[in-house]
């Protein structure tokens, strides 16, 4: 997208846009010739929004790409997910406001289990609570290494963030998780020469953690994801003129928004909590960007069903949304998380335009093969949804004479 043409053009209305992320939306049917988990789902109120609407396919990243959450959500929010990089480890400190300064090196972490040869056999430590990972975090944090001042903190459940702070350390650090099981975590390696030391600060670390961690039957490793300094982007109210706000239970979400120039509301655990929120601060905001978990992690653990009941569950608070009165609401996920995969994949996410002004185009159902005929297409940019949204909320000029 060009932001600078898209700058120009955006002028100041009084009209309201709604973006729903169902997080891993999009998915592939379990058995030859059969229904997505989308497909499956008995979702009456989004399909009415898809008959009134226009609906397509859209494209996180690029074709064939399997895209992070990250890039996922930034290109939902209009930024290019191949020019605007950031690790986890930013967007997990930004979530839980941790206080992120210039040269800071921060990367998401997650408990795992070890067995005795030291592989991975849960990579989320069977999902711990938070209650159980606390004082393992607090632990954590009285780790010292010299040289660099540790900070150690708890994101959510089985989730944890890690900060180093000192002079001259690089975030181009690979992954130490492995992404699959069976075999042990990878050594951190820098990715570039100026990350040699930055690396063996966190190998040092590491090492400490085993040792902390030793006794404890769930969360005896750790796993590091998204290693990263902060960037300097753009906010969404200087490039689309929007006065934007971040409704998310999942610091990582909360993370990306903030990165973007978005007030964080609240605190909410669930979409009811969400929707309290977005009904209480509706008339403050041109822009709510509204996040569903629950089907993007039933996905992950590779259960149909539970994905298509988190899909019904969502779409019976669509009415609670649409008795607010927006002037546009966007459907979409950040990604696609089949369950038959477990895990993300590159394929294109049904997708839904929703307003007074929508072309309408025949698709009179929500799910992925209605949405391959729709009016947006079958492989739409997903960073050209924002100013399609702009557009049919009449805040963007004529371009030229």
């Amino acid at each position: 997208m060009d932001h600078d043409l898209i700058r120009n053009l955006a002028q100041p209305q009084d009209t309201k846009i709604i973006l729903l992320v169902m997080d891993g939306l999009g998915g592939l049917p379990r058995e030859k010739g059969g229904p997505t988990e989308l497909e499956a789902a008995d979702t009456p109120n989004l399909d009415r929004l898809a008959a009134e609407g226009i609906c397509g396919l859209s494209v996180p990243v690029r074709s064939g790409v399997t895209p992070g959450s990250g890039p996922g959500h930034l290109s939902l929010f209009g930024y290019d997910p191949t020019e605007c990089v950031v690790g986890r480890g930013v967007l997990s400190a930004l979530g839980i406001g941790f206080d992120l300064r210039p040269g800071d090196v921060a990367a998401r972490g997650n408990f795992c289990t070890l067995d005795d040869d030291g592989l991975v056999t849960d990579r989320r430590a069977h999902r711990i609570s938070g209650s159980e990972s606390a004082p393992l975090v607090e632990k954590l944090n009285e780790i010292e290494i010299p040289g660099v001042e540790v900070f150690v903190r708890l994101v959510k459940d089985y989730r944890l963030l890690l900060v180093l702070r000192g002079e001259g350390l690089s975030g181009a650090i690979d992954n130490t998780d492995p992404q699959e099981t069976g075999v042990p975590p990878k050594e951190p390696r820098a990715l570039a020469p100026e990350a040699e030391e930055t690396a063996e600060l966190v190998a040092q670390f590491l090492a400490a953690a085993r040792d902390v961690l030793a006794d404890h039957h769930s969360a005896n490793g750790i796993l590091m994801r998204g290693f990263s300094t902060r960037p300097d982007w753009p906010s969404m109210q200087d490039l689309f003129g929007l006065k934007a706000a971040a409704i998310a239970s999942y610091p990582m979400y909360r993370g990306v928004s903030r990165l973007v120039g978005m007030d964080i509301l609240g605190d909410p655990h669930d979409l009811d909590e969400e929707l309290d929120l977005l009904e209480e601060h509706w008339g403050a905001y041109d822009f709510f960007f509204v996040h569903v978990k629950p089907i993007d992690a039933a996905g992950e653990d590779g259960d149909f069903s539970r994905k298509v009941r988190a899909i019904e569950e969502a779409d019976t608070r669509i009415p609670r949304i649409m008795e607010l009165n927006p002037d546009v609401v966007v459907v979409t996920g950040d990604h696609s998380t089949p369950s038959i995969l477990r895990s993300h994949s590159w394929h294109p996410v049904p997708t839904l335009i929703w307003s007074a002004w929508c072309r309408a185009d025949g698709v009179t159902s929500f799910g992925e093969r209605p949405c391959m005929l729709g009016g947006l297409g079958p492989r739409l940019p997903a960073t050209e949804l924002m100013p399609i949204a702009l557009a049919n909320a009449l805040r963007l000029e004529k371009f030229g004479a």
